[in-house]
């Protein structure tokens, strides 16, 4: 178990990713995504035994399903002295909450017991709905395609979150080359990362409207 680790890794050592707001960002993160297989106070458990291990980047989703066990683990080291910019907590905005971003983002910062976000990624372009445990060639009745213009009403939701100060930054995860380009080419905020999941068992393609994020 990662909570029994008596060792790790000096945080100072792990590399850097300048982003082009002049902050840094640990490079080597935990990903919290285990509602498919593991139990979410088992997610929580890894978290505390993560940072235990020197780990201070937690890449986190409210799909996960796991949020507000993780917000325990976080509000227990902020007691315990942790210093809250020692940490960068990444959240993502789930499909059917492109309508509502702030209503969103706010529950995730009350799950994860946290006054603001690092990161704030939109979790998918699209804004379609899938069922909890949907096998993953499943397709959406309601999937439609990319819609630029939609997508950037949802942006400029997220560029309000950042006004108001409760994300330092917002980004984008799986989307392709094209999309982004349409974004870079809008007057509006620049995406501070653009997550895009690399496995050896899972790769990225062109994203279809009616599949199943994860």
């Amino acid at each position: 178990m990662l909570a029994e680790i008596s060792e790790g890794v000096d945080p100072a050592a792990v590399p850097q990713r300048d982003l082009y707001t002049g902050a840094r960002m640990p490079a080597l993160g935990l990903g919290t995504f285990g509602s498919d297989h593991t139990r979410p106070d088992a997610v929580a458990d890894a978290v505390r035994g993560a940072h235990q291990a020197g780990y201070r980047h937690f890449d986190c989703a409210a799909v996960y399903g796991n949020e507000d066990l993780i917000g325990v683990v976080f509000e227990e080291l902020l007691r315990s002295g942790v210093r809250r910019d020692s940490l960068w907590i990444t959240s993502k905005l789930w499909n059917d909450k492109h309508d509502s971003v702030h209503q969103a983002c706010r529950q995730s910062l009350t799950d994860l017991r946290m006054d603001y976000l690092d990161l704030y990624l939109v979790h998918w372009p699209f804004p379609n709905w899938h069922p909890p445990g949907c096998a993953v060639e499943s397709r959406a009745e309601n999937a439609r395609p990319y819609i630029h213009k939609d997508f950037m009403k949802t942006w400029r939701q997220m560029e309000e979150l950042v006004d108001r100060g409760l994300v330092r930054h917002i980004g984008t995860s799986n989307m392709t080359i094209p999309k982004l380009r349409l974004l870079l080419d809008e007057p509006s905020t620049r995406p501070a990362r653009a997550q895009c999941r690399r496995s050896r068992t899972a790769e990225v393609v062109e994203d279809g409207p009616g599949r199943p994020p994860q």
